[in-house]
């Protein structure tokens, strides 16, 4: 199986390697691990590091309460955050707080002893789910505490399967798991993997200190003028079809929507689907342009990091990936007090089966059911509202998981 596992990773750096002739992102991928070990300043391994790993932004935004309270706990460790996917180390690779940012190198078995060897780390965290066979194994060989944050587990994973052998070593590396809910408990468990603690997710987190720390934007204010908003947050093609539609029914309500991907041609596509729309970028080099956002319906936010902050100018968040892969982060909409609407996919998320239940957010298949719940938000203001101010109580409720990590590892370990 070990044969199989090598092979399946050298096939995918291959896959990766073809692609970034013709993809920017996969030739960020490869860049990125070229000669990563010189990257890493000599004598870094003679001082005190703490390692944390996350695949992409969103882990990375996940898990950042749990790094900052580590960081205040222990102020003298140096920092290592490394990522697997460009999406998070090319927007998170002057991270302040960290001492040394960088890509994970692949997974094999010398480039994990290389790289541990080089940072030498006192404690490793990974944020939710990227489990390495030769670095876990060459952190458990050195006695390293490992731990997972923000872990979450489903019976259809191979982890639970009587094929899963070679799979349920690399979970035998861990030293705790900190998972986000009793299924995922129960399911490590009956595995006999003891070593777990529910303490829920620490994204609550992040949204928590999101609504404490927002930014204004003028344009954005000057764009709403008073008029009733929805916020669309991460969408995709299926997603902004179906607003393109529902907002023609709307002419007073203005849409403020910030596609996953921002590149020139995606931005050039749903300037094409919201002929009428203007973009945050061409405004901000106007010297006057208030009459613009004033009298426009539609603006598409191209450019990256105001997503979270812009749920404070809306009414009605629409969260994207919903006919796709999976619904993206809807978390930050509830945590400003908007009822949330999204696509059919959406099941694997705990906190949208929640948001759900509560009548806090509603799941639409098609455009007659996304007409229909926003037909009901739009004009029954009490019952938008209470929707709202559930979901803002919800994340209230779950706030705290990194705090019950950061003593669990401050009581447990040689580092206190």
């Amino acid at each position: 199986m070990l044969f199989l596992y090598n092979t399946s990773i050298r096939l995918y750096f291959l896959f990766i390697w073809l692609v970034s002739f013709f993809k920017p992102k996969a030739k960020l991928w490869i860049m990125g691990r070229v000669k990563w070990d010189k990257k890493i300043p000599a004598g870094f391994k003679n001082t005190t590091n703490a390692w944390f790993h996350f695949a992409s932004l969103g882990e990375f935004e996940q898990g950042k309460p749990l790094l900052e309270k580590y960081i205040f706990r222990f102020p003298t460790h140096k920092i290592v955050l490394t990522f697997f996917s460009p999406s998070g180390y090319e927007i998170r690779k002057n991270y302040p707080l960290a001492h040394l940012v960088l890509y994970l190198p692949l997974d094999t078995q010398a480039n994990a002893k290389k790289f541990i060897d080089l940072i030498n780390p006192e404690i490793v965290f990974v944020t939710k789910y990227e489990y390495w066979y030769h670095f876990f194994r060459e952190i458990k060989k050195r006695a390293v505490p490992l731990y997972m944050v923000s872990a979450i587990f489903r019976p259809q994973q191979v982890y639970f399967k009587f094929y899963g052998a070679f799979n349920r070593k690399i979970l035998a590396c861990v030293s705790h798991f900190f998972v986000q809910n009793q299924v995922s408990l129960s399911l490590l468990k009956s595995i006999g993997l003891n070593n777990v603690t529910c303490v829920g997710d620490t994204r609550f987190d992040t949204v928590s200190n999101t609504i404490n720390h927002t930014t204004s934007f003028d344009l954005v204010r000057d764009f709403c003028a008073h008029h009733p908003v929805l916020i669309a947050g991460s969408t995709w093609y299926k997603d902004e079809i179906l607003l393109a539609q529902l907002l023609k029914t709307y002419p007073n309500w203005k849409l403020i929507i910030a596609p996953h991907e921002i590149g020139k041609g995606r931005i050039t596509l749903l300037k094409n689907i919201f002929l009428d729309s203007i973009t945050y970028t061409s405004m901000a080099t106007l010297a006057s342009p208030k009459q613009f956002l004033q009298k426009a319906q539609i603006l598409i936010i191209d450019t990256m990091g105001m997503l979270s902050s812009l749920y404070n100018y809306g009414q009605v968040a629409y969260i994207g990936g919903g006919f796709g892969a999976g619904i993206h982060n809807t978390l930050e909409a509830a945590a400003f007090g908007l009822p949330i609407l999204f696509g059919p996919k959406n099941q694997k998320y705990a906190e949208a089966v929640d948001l759900i239940k509560i009548r806090s957010a509603f799941s639409v298949a098609n455009q007659a059911e996304l007409d229909a719940a926003f037909l009901k938000l739009s004009s029954d203001s009490k019952f938008r509202q209470d929707a709202g101010s559930k979901a803002k109580v919800y994340v209230q409720r779950h706030i705290g998981a990194s705090q019950k990590i950061i003593d669990f590892v401050g009581l447990g370990n040689k580092l206190h």
